[in-house]
């Protein structure tokens, strides 16, 4: 099996992620809704990803070493319309962490991003969103001090320091909060409906 050129595939979808938000950010769409053109690129790397696997398995750092295994779990952690495939991922990356093959910190992410969209709460206060006050906080999670033990347990800050370092990002990007919030809710509930989150 030729993992080079898979890696280096892999590392080409993430590439291209990155440089298309990076557009976005730049013309300020990023805040706008799901845009059109990074949804569709973000099924197409689930897509091309879900192949990848299935013909050699998660790709470990064993496989395709850290940087294709670390845009591995970009590409998964953006694929949020295909959530069989997230889901089936979860456990593949369960497994991959428990032999020490991929990053503890990538399986908190995905955990908690999944949680996220069953409207679940979160383990490791790894997903934002916008507040009432106009601020991105953590999406609700069970108690402060048994997230900040699992989030020390795997070498990530606090999740007060880890909010102020969001909150800086989204300034130094231009996000801006939504102008309806109520209504950005609903459609994101509707969202989650329509994607299969949620019944």
């Amino acid at each position: 099996m030729d993992y080079k050129s898979i890696a280096e595939k892999i590392v080409d979808l993430k590439n291209a992620d990155l440089a298309l938000r990076e557009k976005l950010i730049q013309s300020r769409q990023l805040s706008n809704g799901y845009n059109e053109e990074i949804k569709d690129l973000h099924n197409r790397n689930a897509k091309i990803l879900s192949d990848i696997i299935d013909i050699i398995g998660y790709p470990t750092i064993d496989k395709v070493g850290k940087e294709a295994n670390e845009a591995t779990w970009l590409i998964i952690q953006h694929s949020i319309e295909q959530p069989d495939f997230m889901r089936k991922c979860a456990k593949l990356l369960e497994k991959a962490v428990s032999e020490n093959k991929a990053d503890p910190k990538s399986l908190a992410y995905l955990t908690d991003r999944i949680a996220v969209f069953e409207g679940k709460e979160q383990l490791y206060g790894t997903q934002f969103d916008w507040d009432e006050q106009g601020n991105l906080s953590p999406n609700p999670f069970d108690d402060l001090n048994k997230v900040n033990k699992r989030r020390k347990s795997i070498g990530l800050n606090t999740l007060e320091e880890q909010t102020d370092i969001i909150r800086k990002q989204a300034e130094s990007e231009n996000q801006l909060p939504p102008t309806n919030l109520e209504k950005r809710k609903q459609e994101l509930e509707e969202w989650k409906r329509i994607s299969g989150w949620i019944k």
